[in-house]
């Protein structure tokens, strides 16, 4: 019962992305041929809240649910890195036309081959763990 409200808020931001027609296969289609402004300007607005959000989390101005404070590891620099991990996310994202984030919305709105893309995303995660120390970080 104590997490109760964090399901709830899934629930919304579920049909959020719904109504917003984030988990849209078309949506993202449209975005990587560059015909609509749509989800490039969901993805703004999620950068601008992300920098916002760390500015706050900086300033120590946000605590935790418990009142703890959050702290903010430096930032790790290096272009390889995340040059190659954008290639890897974006082949993913448009290969499968779903980003990570709505994956398990698709499920509840009833896309039974999400599925592959989760059970996808699940071994990717698995082999992330297994090669990370010998992976540029």
């Amino acid at each position: 019962m104590k997490y109760i409200k964090f399901f709830l808020v899934g629930i919304l931001f579920g049909i959020v992305m719904t109504k917003g027609e984030i988990i849209s296969w078309y949506r993202i289609y449209e975005m990587f041929k560059f015909q609509s402004f749509h989800m490039y300007g969901v993805i703004g607005s999620a950068v601008v809240l992300g920098i916002v959000s760390m500015y706050l989390f900086r300033k120590k101005m946000v605590k935790t649910f418990e009142g703890n404070e959050i702290h903010v590891a430096p930032k790790k620099k290096g272009l390889y890195r995340n040059l190659l991990g954008g290639i890897l996310f974006g082949l993913g994202w448009a290969l499968a036309g779903a980003c990570p984030g709505p994956m398990f919305v698709l499920i509840g709105k009833g896309v039974v081959s999400i599925f592959i893309v989760i059970f996808g995303a699940t071994l990717g995660a698995f082999c992330y763990g297994l090669f990370k120390d010998k992976l540029p970080h």
